[in-house]
């Protein structure tokens, strides 16, 4: 396979195309990936630059390799650990509690021309309205807004989905992400979703951006940790 520096740093191009691979199946989870010297011969580089594709992908959480028996795949969903730190859902199904994408939603939102979302996205944008329980009790609310040239199912179904292998599938790689945490009083209707009073809830917003640096997904969750903590493990 013959690369070009014209598309970007070499390495980037070899460890996207190896995260589709993985995320798409070719390479299945738990199971090695061709040696660096296969992947060397495959895309014409240096074994340098093999290296440094795989190293971004086990520092993304996808693999994992091991001297003496090779790179293993560990985890294939569109989006990976980027850190060592546990995902919360993750941390909640280790628990045993049951964790359900309850009800799902789509909506255009017009966005005022002086807000922060409207310099990303113009004057209207997706909002995908999502419910969480947690041991059938309403334990947490979604508010995902998504530019309108993403494509997203009009089956409420669909969108229970993961909303990062509806991008994944679309061709959007996504770079990084900033999440941020407050406290707020949550709206009425947020507040009726969890079927609780008004009062102080925990609220965590996050910012999705692509490779070029785009903001893809900027979602608002409130929480009800009356029924249980958010809950950060990190590993050593």
């Amino acid at each position: 396979m013959k690369l070009t520096l014209k598309k970007g740093p070499l390495y980037v191009q070899v460890k996207e195309i190896l995260k589709k691979r993985i995320i798409s199946g070719v390479y299945p989870k738990n199971s090695l990936i061709p040696s660096e010297l296969e992947l060397k011969e495959e895309f014409n580089v240096s074994l340098i630059t093999i290296r440094r594709a795989v190293e971004e992908l086990s520092h993304q959480g996808y693999v994992e390799k091991r001297s003496g028996v090779g790179t293993t795949v560990l985890d294939n969903h569109a989006v990976s650990k980027l850190s060592k730190g546990q995902r919360f859902s993750e941390y909640l199904i280790k628990e045993g509690y049951h964790l359900k994408k309850e009800s799902a939603s789509l909506s255009t939102v017009h966005l005022e021309e002086s807000s922060e979302l409207a310099k990303h996205y113009g004057k209207t944008c997706n909002c995908v309205e999502r419910l969480y329980t947690l041991n059938d009790k309403p334990y947490i609310h979604f508010k995902h807004y998504i530019p309108k040239n993403v494509t997203l199912p009009d089956n409420p179904d669909a969108l229970l989905d993961s909303l990062y292998e509806i991008f994944f599938q679309q061709g959007i790689t996504f770079h990084r992400f900033k999440d941020e945490f407050g406290v707020e009083v949550p709206d009425q209707s947020i507040a009726d979703a969890l079927e609780i009073e008004r009062k102080p809830l925990l609220h965590r917003i996050r910012y999705s951006y692509d490779v070029n640096e785009t903001l893809i997904e900027y979602s608002v969750a409130v929480y009800n940790t009356d029924i249980h903590r958010y809950v950060v493990n990190f590993d050593v």
